[in-house]
């Protein structure tokens, strides 16, 4: 299958409102403004989304706005994972596709599967899915990793799934996918600060959490890369890195949306279990912003 997840996609945030409802003008905002910025795509749904504290009903409800609000501009990547694969694929099943390129799958978490259970984990979303599968490996909020093996064995015996975004940290495991994978199948970055190394050893791109703050800058990063001005691309790394480290220190998307906030976008509002980036990190990221600005 075609890949059409190459470049900056951003993970997008849900801005609430202070009466903790979804604030679907300044998602529109926001959806624009990354469009606007040089994003390739937009991912739904994902974990940065808090789509976890969202009700059934909520969740149709943002996928259905995301979809109209970007009018087939770029492709859309919609988060669906789970912890119980037959109400992951029944899900799926059910799914209204219209305006969704392919879907992004995180790990079964939780339960800790081995290498085999999460390989027929996602040997079953992929035959139920009618758009491409992207995998996600995120162990330190999953509790396991998908091994170089497993994602391999996945790639080339599953047309369906397309790709990776791997989370895990570990270079010498993205090192092995990439170098033993098939052509068609992709490497994304799950973590900010590890794109431009990742982009040097052969990915294709980066599902950020900065970029819906700094969509400009981070797809200025990785399209420099992609092509192989390092020149350009290196120096933009190193620029945004105070900020990729800092939006991490108290989790995601606590510190994004406190970033959101201080650029003017979105209020500062999270759902519980979630809570705000203490003051002393606010001030932090502030002065990081203003410093970045400079």
């Amino acid at each position: 299958m075609k890949n059409p997840f190459t470049g900056t996609g951003v993970a997008l945030i849900t801005p609430f409102r202070k009466q903790d409802t979804i604030d679907f003008s300044k998602l529109e905002a926001l959806i624009n403004y990354n469009l606007n910025s040089g994003v390739d795509y937009i991912v739904a749904l994902g974990t940065t989304s808090e789509a976890a504290t969202m009700t059934e009903t909520e969740r149709h409800a943002v996928q259905d706005f995301i979809v109209e609000c970007v009018g087939g501009r770029k492709p859309i990547m919609l988060g669906m994972g789970g912890n119980n694969t037959q109400a992951l694929t029944d899900a799926i099943a059910k799914t209204n596709f219209d305006g969704i390129s392919g879907i992004l799958s995180v790990a079964p978490y939780y339960n800790k599967p081995n290498q085999r259970g999460l390989a027929q984990h996602f040997k079953m979303v992929s035959e139920v899915s009618p758009v491409p599968v992207v995998i996600y490996n995120v162990p330190g909020r999953t509790g396991v990793n998908i091994a170089a093996e497993t994602t391999l064995q996945l790639a080339n015996e599953c047309p369906n799934i397309i790709g990776i975004k791997e989370a895990s940290g570990n270079l010498a495991q993205v090192m092995h996918i990439i170098r033993n994978k098939p052509e068609r199948f992709s490497v994304i970055s799950g973590d900010d600060a590890l794109t431009y190394p990742m982009l040097t050893l052969g990915a294709s791109g980066v599902i950020s959490v900065l970029a819906n703050a700094l969509p400009q800058e981070m797809s200025s990063m990785v399209k420099f890369a992609l092509k192989g001005d390092l020149k350009k691309a290196l120096p933009l790394h190193y620029r945004m890195l105070p900020l990729m480290n800092a939006i991490f220190e108290e989790g995601n998307p606590a510190g994004i949306k406190a970033l959101i906030e201080i650029e003017g976008y979105a209020n500062n509002v999270l759902r519980m279990p979630l809570v705000k980036v203490s003051k002393p990190l606010y001030n932090k990221i502030s002065s990081l912003y203003d410093e970045f600005n400079a």
